[in-house]
């Protein structure tokens, strides 16, 4: 599993408090909306320039970890 501490952010003024990658505009939930959707990593890195493959497996390494219950991450 990815170490997502450094990738995955959460402020409560943007995109309502969810969690994003990298203080972008862009949410865990949006990532796995678009895999769940079908589309590929690479599908997404094409579409997203501004994202990497260790941006996209941080996301998925943070919703396993809130999945179970055991994520942490300073506010």
């Amino acid at each position: 599993m990815i170490d997502y501490k450094g990738i995955i952010t959460i402020e409560p003024g943007k995109r309502g408090g969810k969690p994003c990658i990298r203080g972008m505009r862009i949410t865990v939930s949006d990532i796995l909306g678009w895999l769940a959707n079908g589309m590929t990593i690479e599908d997404i890195l094409n579409d997203f320039d501004e994202l990497t493959e260790n941006d996209i497996y941080a996301a998925l390494s943070f919703a396993a970890d809130r999945e179970n219950n055991i994520f942490q991450i300073a506010i």
